[in-house]
C-alpha cells in the first residue's frame, strides 16, 4: 500500500483509514508527552480517523496494540522509544496493520535505522501523513520478534548491571555500569552456531543485528540492512580494556569493523551459548543464554520516507 498525502492540512477521503496512535508518557523521560496532542491533530488532518491509546503499563499497552490490530486498524502508530516500537512488533508482524514511528525515545534506534526524525514529534507525524511504506524483516526468538540488535556480552553486562542499580536514576546508571564491568573485563567460552555450522570460539561480546545499531547509535552491526533476509553477527574477539575504550568512539562511525578483534557474516539463523550471559533485544532484557535467533523476511511495513 502506498499513498500520497499531503504532509500538512485536511484531505479529503471518501472513506477514512483508521489509525491507533499509542503513546508511552514517559518516554524520553516524559518530555514529549505534551506534543502527542500535536500529533494526533497532524494525523487527523491528513485524512485518519485517529484513535489516541495509552496503556499504564508494558502489559496494558500490549494489550492495546493488539486491540488495534485485531479491530483492523490500517496502521498503528507508536509514539515512544525502541521499547515501544518492540512491543508493537509482537501485534503487526505478519498482519495486515502498517507500523508508524514517532521516535521520542532515548535510543530511537529503530527509527535511525529507516531515516526517521528524532525527537521531533510532528516531523515524524508527517512521513506517516506521507504514506510511503517499506517491507521489512525482523527477527525473532522463540515466539518473540525485535526489530534491531541482541546484545549478548560486554554491553547485555552492562545493562545487566545498570538494572541493578538503584542510584543514580535514569541514563546515568549506564556510564557507571559501564565502568564497573570494565574493571572484570574478561573473555567468555561461547559456542555459536550460525546456520548450522558449530564453532567455540572467546569473545568478549556478540551481537545480532537485524538493523545496524543499538544504544542510541552504536553501530555494531554496521551496514546491516533490515530487508535483505538476512541476520547481521557480530563478534568482538578477546580485547583488553584500553583497546576496548579507544574502540568505543569508531562505533557512533562504524569504522570499528577494521579492528582484528572484530568479525562479521550473514545469517539466517544463529544459536549464541555462553556462560553467565544474559540477552537483551531492542534494550529489553530477554532472558540468559542459550538463545537461537531466526530471520523473520518481510515480517512488517513501516512508514518510512521515500527513497
Amino acid at each position: 500500500m502506498t499513498r500520497h498525502l499531503a504532509p500538512l492540512g485536511p484531505y479529503p477521503r471518501a472513506v477514512s483509514e483508521r489509525l491507533a496512535l499509542l503513546v508511552n508518557p514517559t518516554s524520553g523521560n516524559g518530555r514529549h508527552r505534551d506534543a502527542a496532542g500535536s500529533v494526533l491533530a497532524r494525523l487527523g488532518e491528513s485524512g485518519y480517523d485517529v484513535t489516541r491509546m495509552e496503556g499504564r503499563d508494558v502489559e496494558e499497552s500490549a494489550a492495546l496494540a493488539a486491540r488495534a490490530v485485531q479491530e483492523g486498524y490500517q496502521a498503528l502508530v507508536v509514539m515512544g522509544g525502541d521499547g515501544m516500537v518492540r512491543l508493537a512488533l509482537q501485534a503487526v508482524a505478519y498482519s495486515a496493520t502498517a507500523l508508524g514511528i514517532i521516535a521520542t525515545g532515548t535510543g530511537n534506534d529503530a527509527a535511525r535505522a529507516l531515516g526517521l526524525p528524532l525527537r521531533r514529534p510532528l516531523d515524524a507525524a508527517d512521513v506517516v501523513c506521507a504514506g510511503s511504506i517499506r517491507t521489512l524483516d525482523a527477527a525473532q526468538v522463540g515466539t518473540e520478534y525485535f526489530a534491531t540488535v541482541l546484545a549478548a556480552g560486554f554491553d547485555s553486562l552492562v545493562n545487566e548491571r545498570a538494572n541493578r542499580l538503584t542510584w543514580p536514576h535514569g541514563q546515568l546508571r549506564y556510564p557507571l555500569a559501564t565502568l564497573a564491568e570494565l574493571r572484570v573485563l574478561r573473555p567468555r567460552p561461547y559456542v555459536l552456531e550460525v546456520d548450522g555450522e558449530r564453532r567455540e570460539l572467546e569473545a568478549v561480546l556478540v551481537a545480532v543485528g537485524n538493523t545496524s545499531s543499538y544504544g542510541g547509535g552504536l553501530q555494531i552491526c554496521a551496514g546491516a540492512r533490515p530487508d535483505d533476509g538476512y541476520l547481521d553477527v557480530a563478534v568482538v574477539r578477546p580485547i583488553g580494556r584500553a583497546q576496548l575504550v579507544s574502540v568505543y568512539p569508531r562505533l557512533f562511525r562504524g569504522t570499528h569493523v577494521h579492528h582484528p578483534a572484530y568479525e562479521h557474516r550473514l545469517a539466517k539463523r544463529v544459536r549464541i551459548e555462553a556462560p553467565g550471559i544474559v540477552a537483551y533485544a531492542d534494550g529489553e532484557r530477554l532472558g540468559p543464554l542459550p538463545v537461537t535467533v531466526d530471520v523473520a523476511p518481510a515480517a512488517v511495513r513501516v512508514f518510512a520516507p521515500a527513497g
